[in-house]
C-alpha cells in the first residue's frame, strides 16, 4: 500500500498520454522522479505530438506492450479506463509491483501541498487555468495539474497540463464522474456548478457533499441552484445573476462585445479576451477561491486581462473567408449550449457541430442533449453531429447520433446528421456565409484538434 510519495522513484503510467495521466507523470517527473509510460495510442501512431512532449520532459515513453514494466519499477498507475486485460497490468501483478489509481495518486499529490481542489460538472479546465495565472501573478509560485493545456505553457513547447512552482499552492481538478473527488482533503474546495452528467443528481450531492466535508475552507457558486444547497458560509461564496445577495463575491454589469466579455466584480473592473457568459462565471469562481488565498480581486483582473485561454475551450482558430472558426470540448448537454451562445454575440449565424463521446454516456444524457442544444439554438443556427466517438473496450452499441438530430429537428430546429465526420466539410460548405461562426465540439477523441485544424485549412 503507498501512503507517502517519498517511497516512490520509478512509476510507471498505463494510460500516460490521456490528460489526466500526462499531467501528473510531468509533475512528479518535475519533481525529481524518473517517469516511464506506455499508451495505446502510441501503438496505433494516433498520440499526435505528445509521446514527443513527454520525453522532452526525461519521461520515457513506451508501445503498451509490457516491455517499460521491468524490476526497477516501483509503482504502477493505471486511470479507471485501464482494464485488467491490458498486458501491463499482468505483467506489473506477475513483479509484484504496487497498483495504484489515477485519483489516489492525485491524492496524495494533494496532501503535500496547500492545494485547491476545483469541483463542479462544467468550467473545472477552464477555473483551474485562471486560479494559476491570478496565484501566479501574485508571486505565490504555485503548481497546478490540469485536465487541459494552458495556452501560455503550450507557447512555451509544453503538453501544458502540468507545473511545478516552488511555492506552497497547488490547483488541482477534482473529477466526481468516477468519485474521485472524495479523497481529496483541499486547503480549499471549490463547487462551480451541479447538473446531471455521468451520474444521476442525488448521488451527484451526495458526492459533492462529502467535497465540502472534505475542504478546510468552501467556495460555491450561489447562482447554480444545486451548488447553493452545499453552502458552507455565504461570505465565501460568489454570484453572477444578482440573485443571491448573501454571497461575499458579486458579479456585475456583464458584457461581451465581440471576443471581448467585461464585467465587475465587488467594483472591481474585469476585462478578458475570451468568449461567453460562462467564462465570466469561472473567472468569478477562479477569483472567489483566490481570495480565500489572500489575493486581492484587483490582482486577479490584472492577471485575468492577460488570460490565454485552455487548450481547446472556446479556442479561436481564426477567419477565413468571413467565417470565423472556433474549436471547443464542450461534451455534455449544458457545455454544448453554452458553447452555441458564446458564439452568438460575434456572427449572424452559428453553424455548430457536435461529435458525442461514448454510446453510455450520450444514451444516458440524450434528453438532456436534445433540449439544451435546441434551447440554445436561434432560427438561423444549426446543429449537425456525426456519429459516436467509439474509445475502445466493451460497450453496447444501442444508440446513434443520428437520433439526436431527429430529435432536435422535430422540435422545429436546423438539424443535420453526416455519419463519417470527413465528409462534413462538402456537406457543410454552402452552409457558411460571411458573418457565420463554425463552432466544432468535441472531447476525448485525441484526433479532434487536427480534424478542426484541417476544416480552417480546407475552408
Amino acid at each position: 500500500m503507498i501512503t507517502s510519495l517519498e517511497t516512490i522513484r520509478r512509476p510507471f503510467f498505463i494510460g500516460v498520454a490521456g490528460a489526466g495521466m500526462s499531467a501528473i507523470a510531468q509533475y512528479l517527473q518535475g519533481t525529481g522522479m524518473q517517469v516511464s509510460g506506455s499508451d495505446r495510442f502510441f501503438n496505433e501512431g494516433k498520440a499526435g505530438d505528445i509521446k514527443t512532449k513527454l520525453e522532452a520532459e526525461g519521461i520515457h515513453c513506451f508501445l503498451q506492450d509490457g516491455s517499460g514494466i521491468t524490476a526497477d519499477t516501483d509503482l504502477v498507475v493505471v486511470s479507471t479506463a485501464i482494464e485488467d486485460t491490458v498486458v501491463e497490468v499482468k505483467k506489473a501483478k506477475e513483479l509484484n509491483v504496487p497498483i495504484i489509481r489515477r485519483s489516489e495518486l492525485l491524492a496524495l499529490i494533494a496532501a503535500s501541498k496547500k492545494t485547491i481542489a476545483v469541483g463542479g460538472t462544467s468550467g473545472k479546465s477552464t477555473t483551474t487555468g485562471m486560479l494559476f495565472d491570478i496565484l501566479y501573478q501574485a508571486g505565490l509560485q504555485p503548481s497546478v495539474i490540469s485536465g487541459a493545456g494552458l495556452v501560455s505553457l503550450i507557447k512555451k513547447g509544453r503538453i501544458g497540463n502540468a507545473f511545478v512552482g516552488v511555492g506552497d499552492w497547488l490547483i488541482i481538478e477534482a473529477d466526481e464522474s468516477d468519485g474521485s473527488i472524495v479523497q481529496y482533503h483541499p486547503e480549499i474546495g471549490l463547487l462551480l456548478n451541479i447538473e446531471k452528467d455521468h451520474k444521476e443528481m442525488e448521488e451527484l450531492l451526495k458526492v459533492f457533499a462529502i467535497f465540502k466535508q472534505n475542504s478546510k475552507l468552501f467556495t460555491v457558486n450561489q447562482s447554480n441552484e444545486h451548488a447553493r444547497q452545499l453552502s458552507a458560509n455565504a461570505v465565501n461564496d460568489f454570484c453572477t445573476n444578482g440573485a443571491c445577495a448573501a454571497a461575499g463575491i458579486q458579479a456585475t454589469g456583464f458584457k461581451q462585445d465581440g471576443f471581448v466579455i467585461s464585467f465587475s466584480i465587488n467594483g472591481q473592473p474585469f476585462q478578458m479576451n475570451i468568449l461567453g457568459r460562462h467564462n465570466m462565471e469561472n473567472a468569478v469562481a477562479a477569483t472567489a477561491a483566490a481570495a480565500l488565498a489572500g489575493v486581492s480581486p484587483a490582482t486577479a483582473a490584472g492577471a485575468l486581462k492577460h488570460y490565454e485561454g485552455i487548450y481547446r475551450r472556446a479556442q479561436i482558430l481564426g477567419e477565413k473567408n468571413g467565417v470565423w472558426v472556433i474549436d471547443d470540448f464542450a461534451h455534455n448537454p449544458v457545455k454544448c449550449a453554452a458553447a452555441i451562445r458564446s458564439c452568438q454575440p460575434v456572427a449572424d449565424k452559428v453553424v455548430a457541430w457536435f461529435q458525442p463521446h461514448g454510446y453510455t454516456p450520450t444514451k444516458f444524457l440524450r434528453k438532456e442533449f436534445v433540449a439544451e442544444i435546441a434551447g440554445a439554438l436561434r432560427p438561423q443556427d444549426e446543429i449537425w453531429m456525426s456519429e459516436i466517438f467509439y474509445a475502445g473496450g466493451t460497450t453496447t452499441k444501442d444508440i446513434s447520433a443520428a437520433e439526436l438530430i431527429d430529435e432536435i429537428r422535430s422540435l422545429g430546429k436546423n438539424a443535420w446528421f453526416v455519419e463519417d465526420r470527413n465528409q462534413l466539410l462538402g456537406k457543410i460548405k454552402s452552409h457558411l456565409q460571411p458573418g457565420t461562426a463554425l463552432l466544432l465540439m468535441g472531447a476525448r477523441d485525441p484526433s479532434l484538434e487536427q480534424f478542426s485544424k484541417d476544416i480552417y485549412n480546407q475552408l
